[in-house]
């Protein structure tokens, strides 16, 4: 089993999230009392967030290689940045690790392609639902992508950071973005892409009557048959 190299902090809300997925399907695997080889190194996110905010990419580039070379020096095989957002510099930080990075996209992308979907609708940051790093790669992969209207989008956003992130899990909120997910079923979303790692803690599985993507379990169940490879 390799050793899994995980930045956290992406929040730490959905970093616990990761923290047992891992550990858990591993347990799965090998029975027992069998846990994952993981070397986390959680971030303070609000170093990360105003880099973000000021989207200063090449700084938020240069913050994740130190990060994951720390990872790299730790003993870690693999690299995953625990958040969908953080994505947004990948291409341009993959050259820079000695490392596989696990990919949240592309697994993502696999997991809808072996539904046999070809359009979804996509909830995230305003980063990830209106830069082209999250929809070039669907597109690549013959998935279409449905965005909230823009109002919605200020919503999800805010909401992310002021209050999922921080562990504040409101019904009323739950109830928007829940009639969010309503709207994009109307325009034809054939499932919807949790593209933010707190999404799910908001909203469980099964809880919409549509096939959702929980893309931490997506993530974590890539690393894992990385692991294991």
């Amino acid at each position: 089993m390799k050793t899994i190299g995980l930045i956290g902090g992406t929040s730490w809300v959905s970093t616990l999230d990761y923290y047992r997925l891992i550990n858990q399907y591993v347990s799965d695997r090998l029975g027992k009392n069998h846990s994952a080889k993981i070397i986390l190194n959680s971030i303070d996110f609000e170093e990360y967030k105003n880099l973000t905010l000021n989207e200063e990419w090449d700084k938020v580039t240069d913050f994740f290689a130190i990060e994951c070379d720390k990872l790299t020096r730790a003993g870690a095989e693999c690299i995953l940045l625990g958040a969908n957002t953080t994505h947004i510099i990948a291409d341009k930080l993959i050259p820079r690790l000695r490392l596989p990075l696990i990919h949240i996209i592309d697994a993502t992308a696999k997991e809808i392609k072996s539904k046999g979907q070809r359009k979804v609708g996509l909830l995230g940051t305003q980063f990830t639902m209106e830069r082209p790093f999250y929809k070039d790669k669907m597109t690549a992969a013959g998935i279409e992508l449905i965005i909230p209207d823009e109002e919605d989008r200020k919503f999800i956003h805010h909401t992310i950071f002021d209050e999922l992130g921080k562990g504040i899990f409101l019904p009323e909120t739950k109830a928007r973005y829940m009639h969010v997910i309503r709207d994009q079923i109307d325009q034809g979303a054939q499932g919807i892409i949790y593209a933010c790692t707190e999404i799910p803690l908001l909203i469980k599985d099964g809880e919409m009557d549509i096939i959702t993507y929980n893309t931490i379990d997506i993530h974590v169940r890539a690393a894992i048959d990385f692991a294991f490879s």
